[in-house]
């Protein structure tokens, strides 16, 4: 018959074995190998945007075990004392830490509704007014485009022209479509000359620019249409983030002192 100290102590291994379970996802050779690895993993997965079902996490628990066979056997064989080794782990470790900075700093230093909607505004200012549809032909030399100008006169069709005869390789192909734009996108020349012109009308003159010689036709105007603020906002806060970022690595370099 079992004592009462005996049957105590056997209860007390019991209850020592489960709670080292339950601190641990195995013991591989021995060395226990915790739980915590597990929930570090899963925790890497969910941030990835996978969700850590059942089946993930049991692919999670094998990943650790092998990970910890693997890890005693290049202990074993003395792995961990390489140079090759201590330099991956100093860049590992110079990653890890620089990585966990950025993220304290937009952490602290969030985009604020009041910025993000400011930022916006300056977009709509700098790009409201009027968009314009227009056509070109871009050639070399000035006595192309007046050759140009005067086969439009008397009746070729521009379309064709563009893209026989136009330099511009994206809009040539096209028919010297342009497609909507804000007088801005363009060279100073080439916009100044373009919002001159009525609708359907083309250049009396060719226009010199940068690129060569332009023979221009304005087919439409409308007024600018903008996205809503809502609809640009994640845009805008992901630019806006990245700037902010930018200008702090920026300014910690400029204090730094470096011989």
């Amino acid at each position: 018959m079992k004592t009462l100290l005996s049957i105590a102590a056997v209860a007390a291994l019991s209850l020592s074995s489960t709670v080292a379970l339950a601190q641990n996802v195995a013991i591989v050779n021995g060395k226990p190998v915790p739980t915590s690895r597990v929930e570090m993993l899963a925790s890497q997965v969910a941030k990835s945007g996978r969700p850590v079902n059942d089946e993930v996490r049991a692919q999670i628990k094998e990943e650790v075990i092998a990970r910890e066979i693997f890890m005693q056997e290049a202990t074993k064989r003395g792995l961990a004392a390489s140079e090759d080794y201590k330099a991956q782990m100093e860049l590992a470790r110079q990653t890890i830490l620089i990585r966990e900075l950025f993220a304290d700093f937009q952490k602290k230093n969030p985009v604020t509704d009041a910025e993000l909607k400011a930022e916006y505004d300056k977009f709509v200012a700098a790009n409201g007014g009027k968009e314009y549809k227009a056509r070109h032909i871009l050639v070399e030399k000035e006595e192309e485009a007046k050759g140009i100008i005067a086969s439009l006169k008397k009746g070729d069709k521009f379309e064709d022209l563009a893209k026989k005869m136009s330099k511009d390789p994206g809009s040539g192909a096209n028919g010297g479509d342009l497609d909507w734009a804000n007088a801005s996108s363009y060279v100073p020349e080439f916009s100044s000359a373009m919002i001159k012109l009525e609708k359907g009308q083309l250049t009396a003159e060719p226009v010199k620019s940068q690129f060569g010689w332009h023979v221009i036709r304005l087919d439409d105007i409308r007024d600018a249409k903008l996205p809503a603020f809502d609809e640009v906002k994640p845009q805008i806060s992901q630019q806006m983030t990245q700037q902010k970022l930018s200008q702090f690595q920026e300014d910690l370099r400029k204090k730094a002192v470096v011989k």
